[in-house]
Parts: C-alpha cells; sequence; structure tokens
C-alpha cells in the first residue's frame, strides 16, 4: 500500500502548498520549520482541508481528484490521525477510548482487537485507568493504539511524541515500527526538530514554503545538507562565508579565508562566481581546550576568547569570538574539568570533514 499526494492549496503567508510525494510502507518524516506546511499537508491528505487541485490516491483508491471531481470524506478515506495534543477524553478509560471507533463491531469483537492492540503497544496494564491517571508516554501509546485498532491504510503523526524525552520515544516508535511490519502501511511523521529525524526516521522529506526541497534518507538529506536553509534546519548552527584561497585536487580539499583572516581547511568543492562559499559546521562537532593543542589529527585550529556561557537543558552553549563567531556545543562536565568560564582564552578544534559547504 501506498499513498500518492499531489495537491496544490493557497496558504497564509503569500506562499502556495505544492507537493508531490509517494509514500512508501515505513516510516517517513516530514520536517521543516513551523510553517512551512507541514501539517497543512496532513490535513489535506486526510480530507481536514481541501487543496486548490491535485489528487490524493491511497493504493488503487482515488479519494481526492479535481479533475474527477472526487473528494472521499474524511471518516472513509481510512486514516490514522494522532494529533499533538492526543485528544483522548478524560472521562473515558484508556480501554473505552482505544475501542470508542469500533461501535460496528460485537461486544467480544470489540474485546479482543483493543486487547491485541493493547499489548502490541504495551498498555494492557492500564486499560483501566483514566487518561490522568497515566504517563505521558503512556497516553502517545494509548493514541496510537486507538488510531490502529481500526487498522488505517494510512497513519500521520502530527508531533505527537515531541513532549516525550528521547528514551520513550525511541521504546514507542520502535512498538510501532513492529507492528507495522505485519502491516506495512505509510506513516508520515511531522516534526520540527533534527534529532527525531535522526532517532526516528527511514526517510526525511524536507518541507520549505510549501514545497519539498530534499528528499532522501536523513543520514544523506541532514549531514551533507546541500543548501544553507536545510543546513541551518539540520542544526549546524554556524554558517560562514569564505573566500577560496587554494584548493588541492590530489587531497580533495581546499583552504577557505574567513573575513577576519582565519584560514579552514574544508571539503573540495564548488565554489560561487566571486570565488566564495558558504561553510557550515555543527557547534556539536567542534572541541575546545583551554590551552594550545598539539599533535592533533584535525587540521584546523582557531584561537579566540569566550564571551559567553550559557546552560540549555543538558548542554552548555559557548559563544567564542574568535574574529567570527563560534557556537560550541560542550557537556557541563566538560565545562568544569576545563575551568571554563568567561572572558579566557580557548582554542577550538574543528575536523576538516565537519564542514559542510552550502548554497
Amino acid at each position: 500500500m501506498t499513498l500518492t499526494a499531489m495537491v496544490r492549496k493557497k496558504m497564509r503567508g503569500g506562499f502556495e502548498l505544492d507537493v508531490t510525494a509517494l509514500i512508501a510502507p515505513g516510516i517517513t518524516m516530514l520536517f521543516g520549520a513551523s510553517g512551512s506546511g507541514k501539517t497543512t499537508l496532513l490535513r489535506t491528505i486526510a480530507g481536514l482541508a481541501t487543496p486548490d487541485g491535485g489528487s490524493i490516491s491511497i493504493g488503487a483508491r482515488v479519494v481526492y481528484s479535481a479533475a474527477a471531481g472526487v473528494s472521499v470524506p474524511t471518516e472513509q478515506r481510512n486514516i490514522g490521525y494522532v494529533f499533538q495534543q492526543l485528544a483522548l477524553f478524560p472521562h473515558l478509560t484508556i480501554r473505552e477510548n482505544v475501542s470508542y471507533g469500533l461501535a460496528h463491531a460485537t461486544r467480544s469483537e470489540r474485546r479482543d482487537m483493543v486487547d491485541a492492540i493493547a499489548d502490541s503497544f504495551r498498555i494492557t496494564h492500564i486499560l483501566d485507568r483514566l487518561p490522568d491517571d497515566t504517563s505521558g508516554g503512556e497516553r502517545q501509546r494509548a493514541a496510537l493504539a486507538r488510531s490502529l485498532v481500526l487498522n488505517p491504510s494510512v497513519l500521520m503523526l502530527d508531533e505527537p511524541l515531541s513532549a516525550l524525552d528521547h528514551a520513550t520515544q525511541s521504546l514507542i516508535i520502535e512498538d510501532l515500527r513492529r507492528w507495522n511490519a505485519t502491516h506495512g502501511i505509510p506513516i508520515l511523521y511531522v516534526t520540527h526538530a533534527h534529532r527525531e529525524v535522526f532517532a526516528l526516521g527511514e526517510r526525511v522529506l524536507v518541507m520549505d514554503r510549501g514545497r519539498i526541497v530534499a528528499d532522501g534518507p536523513p543520514a544523506l538529506v541532514l549531514d551533507a545538507p546541500e543548501a544553507e536553509s536545510i543546513a541551518r534546519l539540520a542544526g549546524f548552527e554556524n554558517v560562514f562565508t569564505a573566500r577560496v584561497v587554494a584548493r588541492g585536487a590530489d587531497t580533495g580539499t581546499m583552504s577557505c579565508r574567513l573575513p577576519n583572516g582565519t584560514e579552514l581547511e574544508v571539503p573540495l568543492a564548488g565554489e560561487a562566481r566571486d570565488g566564495n562559499v558558504r561553510i557550515a559546521i555543527r557547534a556539536g562537532d567542534i572541541l575546545l581546550a583551554n590551552e594550545e593543542p598539539r599533535g592533533l589529527s584535525a587540521r584546523n585550529v582557531v584561537v579566540g576568547t569566550i564571551d559567553m556561557l550559557r546552560r540549555e537543558g543538558p548542554t552548555v552553549v559557548a559563544d567564542v569570538n574568535a574574529g567570527d563567531r563560534f557556537l560550541v556545543h560542550l557537556t557541563p562536565g566538560a565545562v568544569d574539568s576545563l575551568h571554563l568560564a568567561t572572558g579566557m582564552r580557548a582554542w577550538l578544534v574543528i575536523k576538516t570533514y565537519s564542514c559542510r559547504i552550502v548554497i
């Protein structure tokens, strides 16, 4: 079973949703900044929003066609949809929530279907509880079970796990993968967090202003982004303009000079007509030392001054002034062991292939 969507729809903000995508069975991440059209695409596929043109098919079944005048109602499209807010009924038990859409089945059939899906998502022990008496992860599992107990042809998830820690997210997704190994349906998962894409997805579609601008395995699309807009979405916090000053075809690298005179060795790539390139580096790919390092294989060592240290959850962000501003991610333990403080001199160590050339 595959999902085929070719849709156009005018959106707020002066741009248009214009997407053509073939979604195969498995988990496909729909990734992009807020307002890029991700949720609108899901709502359009589900029939909750009407496109201005195009077509939508689930397998061989056409559920929307502007040309043929077909628009199958939402409840007849057989699409499971889990919202960020989950929308569990607070006055119903988990069992009653999961069985809510099974009015067509007999009592014994409902019991057997709920028991089976509850076992798949490990919520058998909470079936008699109210949602408020369960954990966040258990509520997420219940919402998934409620959508999947109806055996949908497509499942769409609109950031349903964003409030959970990564370990809980991964466990739930592994249960979902296990369930889908026997059911084989397309699953579209919306997120704006690049960490979720790497942890959960098999394929990623990157959206920007209503269009798909990149498509492929997460490691290829987000670890080696071709466009600066994708690099920034993918967590490359440092982006610089630099002039190419030397090219080494034999080494596969080139030397680039930043505006302040610092030179970086980067992978060999093309350059703009003015001889400049844009270099993107993740803050987590930069090492920081409190004394000049020696005997390293890394080709780039940049000296600067720590202007600021700030805590962001489990990470400490160092803002280092090296003529150009570099952001570096550190652990609190590293900050303590190196006795780092604002105003200190610091050396940044950057591997050649941690630098990405973007356009």
